[in-house]
């Protein structure tokens, strides 16, 4: 199969959205797909957004470019913890040959700073001020989209966000090492009582936990590969790796209440299900 016509079917399998939005995920990802991204000559870097940093972009086989708009949920979108557990991984698998270049737009450069701390994030960073590189490349507005595995020459082979998505995170490991997972799974199912749980009044400052029932109704074993989710604020946890046919296990869904307002987080199950994962949607309002 073709490079392009393996990725546009992996984002079909990934999709569980309507036939327009795969449409539309399909065109996105065939636009960018081999195109170069530009940067500018002069971009500056700087490590917890206080201290100027000399770093130059390397010249290497490939190269992750994780760029971060201003829009939203700061913290949401950037999920560092995550990022640090992934760098660390494929530094492993590459003997730390990639470089990864994180830009970020700044609406409040002390609402960063303090999440760069938090997080123990001390690598260097550029603050795209004035949306310079946004403007040279105009990247799509879905945070999904604002990742890019790059190589040599700063030209686009993978698209997707790896800590979001877990098969986007093999397409990335598949890249780079050349090395494809070979495991075929039977398909099964799995289900749940609902797929969006109302966590109604939670105190800011404060944690709320749901506890989730799943069940294998297919007649294979659930074989879990991991969760993801949309927030560094929730955290889903199981004591279990395997479901066989007609089996249960409970998931913990833990979220953290950061800061007031409505919110919505999303996890998600992944295994060898159609779509390979499972959305669960949550809810509710922080006082």
């Amino acid at each position: 199969m073709k490079p392009l016509l393996y990725i546009l079917s992996i984002f079909f399998l990934l999709t569980s959205c309507k036939d327009d939005k795969k449409e539309q995920f399909a065109r996105l990802v065939q636009k960018w797909l081999g195109k170069e991204i530009v940067f500018p000559q002069d971009m500056e870097f700087t490590r917890f957004v206080t201290e100027p940093v000399e770093y130059r972009i390397p010249d290497a086989e490939y190269k992750v470019l994780i760029y971060v708009d201003s829009t939203g949920c700061t913290s949401c979108k950037l999920q560092l913890p995550k990022w640090k557990e992934l760098i660390a991984h494929i530094d492993s698998a590459t003997n730390s040959n990639i470089p990864f270049i994180f830009v970020f737009q700044s609406k409040d450069d002390r609402e960063l700073r303090y999440i760069l701390k938090r997080d123990n994030f001390d690598r260097p960073v550029c603050i795209d001020r004035d949306s310079r590189l946004d403007k040279l490349n105009q990247f799509p507005q879905n945070i999904t989209f604002q990742t890019f595995l790059l190589d040599r020459d700063n030209k686009v082979k993978v698209i997707g966000n790896p800590v979001h998505n877990l098969a986007v995170r093999d397409l990335y490991l598949k890249q780079m090492t050349g090395i494809q997972h070979k495991e075929i799974l039977a398909m099964t199912t799995l289900e749940v009582e609902k797929s969006e749980y109302d966590l109604g009044m939670v105190k800011e400052g404060t944690s709320k936990k749901q506890t989730i029932t799943v069940q294998n109704t297919g007649t294979s074993v659930f074989r879990l590969k991991g969760f993801t989710t949309s927030c560094n604020c929730t955290e889903a946890t199981c004591d279990w790796k395997e479901l066989q046919p007609g089996e249960s296990g409970t998931i913990t869904v833990s979220y953290e209440a950061e800061q007031p307002g409505d919110f919505y987080r999303t996890v998600d199950i992944y295994g060898n299900i159609p779509n390979n994962s499972l959305i669960l949607s949550f809810i509710g309002t922080v006082k």
